[in-house]
């Protein structure tokens, strides 16, 4: 079992950063991939960002490519997603999730363990 809480979201104007922490437990986090999915009104699910076990393996979405960064923190069980240069098409709630099998894949099926979520809203 694997808990995922998420944090750092919020009301920033377009151009701004917000940086998303998602704190797990539970289980051995060092083992873990770990990625970052959104979902805005009326779409679907999207991948954002991923990291493998090692940090070794860091693959983006295409939209988010150049401005997000995803990085892992072992001694702190954490994952961050840092967004720069935010645009209103960025606004979705965002999700981490865990990979058990520590590759952070780019599907959501990959993933076993999801957080709540937190909010994310680019005004322009």
């Amino acid at each position: 079992q694997v808990q995922l809480v998420e944090s750092g979201g919020g009301l920033v104007q377009a151009g701004g950063s917000l940086r998303l922490s998602c704190a797990a437990s539970g289980r051995t986090f060092r083992s873990l991939g770990m990625g970052w999915f959104r979902q805005s009104p009326g779409k679907e699910r999207e991948f954002v960002a991923a990291i493998n076990w090692s940090g070794g393996s860091t693959p983006y979405a295409d939209s988010v490519k150049g401005r997000f960064t995803i990085s892992r923190d072992n001694a702190k069980n954490t994952v961050y997603l840092q967004m720069n240069s935010l645009k209103p098409e960025d606004t979705a709630v965002y999700y981490c999730a865990a990979d058990l099998s520590g590759v952070g894949r780019t599907i959501g099926r990959g993933y076993a363990y999801w957080g709540q979520g937190t909010q994310v809203t680019v005004s322009s």
